[in-house]
């Protein structure tokens, strides 16, 4: 059981990882790889600041009304 909590959050890491790296174009962040590296890998930390919840919010959805 424990081996099939840690596969799925495996799973929910890797997919915000993967959406917000092609996303991070829709994002006010500046667009260095670094950066976008950093800020994709650390998503889960990061999601505690408004500013960043924000703008994972834009490279998940992107700008639809």
């Amino acid at each position: 059981m424990g081996a099939l909590i840690s596969l799925l959050l495996l799973g929910v890491y890797g997919t915000g990882v993967w959406k917000f790296w092609n996303g991070f174009e829709r994002t006010n962040y500046s667009k260095g790889f670094q950066n976008r590296l950093f800020l994709s890998i650390l998503w889960p930390v990061l999601l505690i600041g408004k500013s960043y919840r924000k703008n994972f919010t834009k490279a998940l959805k992107g700008n639809r009304r």
